[in-house]
């Protein structure tokens, strides 16, 4: 049979064993577990640019977008725009030169949608069909309509040098005929009231003489 001691001796070893178990336990519950990646940023960021579409598309062809969206109409919000808001900034782009993409192209595709106005995130799915359709690069179109500046009117678009060349041609008085030809001199300066009408002077020398000087010029 075992001695006192030995048997002392044993209980003391398993006693260290527990202690050491529990201690292994604690520690490896209080381990911290690394935390799942949950940065959701891009995935907020797809969801306000619809899906991450819109996301995509320079900064300047969405400040452009909004002008041109409120071009014209004084009550919108900039969100959305009409077909010929869409033209009008085309054609300033250069997209639209009337050969390879035309105004009937875009009525076309952009008709698709059954709105009147349509989103930035559809207005670059319209961009996208159209680019497929005609066979040209949308990243060429959608770069064209960044740089294409503000909206400019009509009225604006001529330079100084196209109204110089009308002011010269319209008072140029070697292209005009019969009494208009009368109404600038030979510098190009106009007359006045005496290149429009013969002026009557009302002085003479007796009571029912008028036109002085008028005698020997019609006799």
């Amino acid at each position: 049979m075992a001695s006192t001691e030995e048997l002392d001796k044993v209980t003391n070893d398993t006693t260290d064993l527990t202690i050491n178990d529990t201690k292994s336990v604690n520690t490896t519950a209080k381990t911290p577990t690394p935390a799942a990646n949950t940065d959701t940023s891009n995935a907020s960021d797809a969801a306000k640019t619809g899906g991450g579409t819109v996301k995509t598309l320079p900064k300047a062809f969405r400040e452009n977008f909004k002008l041109f969206s409120k071009f014209g109409d004084t009550k919108s919000d900039g969100k959305s725009l009409t077909l010929s808001q869409s033209d009008k900034w085309m054609k300033q782009a250069k997209v639209i030169d009337g050969k390879k993409i035309t105004t009937t192209d875009t009525g076309i595709y952009f008709k698709k949608f059954k709105s009147l106005k349509i989103g930035l995130s559809d207005y670059h799915k319209f961009i996208e069909s159209l680019a497929k359709a005609k066979t040209v690069s949308e990243d060429d179109l959608i770069q064209k309509m960044a740089d294409s500046g503000t909206p400019v009117s009509n009225s604006n678009a001529a330079s100084a040098g196209q109204i110089q060349n009308t002011i010269d041609r319209l008072t140029d008085p070697s292209r005009y005929t019969g009494s208009s030809k009368q109404r600038f001199d030979e510098s190009g300066k106009g007359k006045g009231i005496a290149g429009r009408k013969d002026v009557v002077e009302g002085a003479g020398y007796v009571q029912g003489y008028q036109n002085k000087n008028s005698y020997d010029k019609t006799h």
